[in-house]
């Protein structure tokens, strides 16, 4: 990407995110709650902080690489660094309330 354009605002890499979903819920990763931070850096870096629901999650790469393919559609970026933490520990608590009825866990 060239160097004079703006770097996205955060709001719009959560917008594109929405487009990631969980391959095996079919549950974008925003509403799921599994995006924990991002970060635009004034460069155009994009770091992300993700996890899955649980560790050995089958679907972690493909998460990983969707976040990247998604966020490279931005104008302004020229890097994209996923990171998958752990902590906190994913809860059913952290998914939106949509996502919550979707799955048929409580509100």
């Amino acid at each position: 990407m060239e160097s004079s354009k703006k770097p996205p605002l955060v709001s719009q890499v959560y917008e594109v995110l929405k487009q990631v979903e969980d391959p095996e819920l079919a549950i974008n990763i925003v509403d799921l709650g599994l995006v924990y931070h991002v970060v635009v850096q004034p460069n155009g870096r994009v770091d992300v902080d993700f996890t899955v629901t649980y560790p050995g999650c089958p679907a972690a790469q493909d998460i990983y690489d969707a976040i990247i393919e998604k966020i490279q559609t931005l104008e302004g970026v020229t890097e994209v660094s996923p990171h998958l933490v752990w902590d906190p520990p994913w809860r059913y608590s952290f998914m939106s309330e949509a996502a919550r009825l979707e799955l048929g866990y409580p509100i």
